[in-house]
């Protein structure tokens, strides 16, 4: 079923000053960064250990582009922090519905596009612990399309 841990995402205010401070402090790179208008988000990708083709675990900084966005919601309640737990998984719809069958809550019915083309949903964190809980599938070949797109 679940595969790695995809990424661990970091809600902020400042996308650019959370970069920053990752980037000066443990000397991590922004892989990929897009704007998701669908999820209201800004997001900046940093790799964290691995290769771009496999095994490398990442950091997903997000900052709201407006202010009915769910982390902008998060963030006026919470303020500054993680977020959700990712884990990939090669099958997102599969995946989902076994654990749905279970009576975990699958926030989305059908998988939305998260970053760099992959295919995600949420599990309701009230059924996993207080955990906010993502599931990952990736598109083929979308690290290695983005390594060479990389912004920072």
């Amino acid at each position: 079923m679940l595969t790695r841990i995809d990424h661990i995402g970091i809600a902020c205010f400042d996308l650019d000053r959370t970069v920053e401070f990752y980037r000066s402090t443990y000397g991590f790179e922004v892989f990929h960064s897009e704007v998701n208008e669908e999820q209201g988000v800004r997001e900046a990708m940093l790799r964290i250990n691995g290769t771009d083709d496999g095994g490398a675990s990442y950091l997903q900084l997000l900052e709201p582009v407006r202010e009915d966005s769910t982390v902008a919601k998060w963030l006026a309640k919470n303020g500054e922090g993680v977020h959700h737990i990712a884990f990939g998984t090669a099958d997102v719809d599969a995946d989902a519905a076994e654990i749905r069958g279970k009576g975990v809550r699958v926030l989305y019915d059908e998988p939305r596009k998260g970053s760099m083309g992959s295919r995600i949903t949420f599990l309701h964190p009230k059924d996993c612990g207080g955990v906010l809980t993502e599931l990952v599938t990736a598109a083929t070949g979308a690290h290695a399309e983005h390594a060479e797109q990389t912004e920072h």
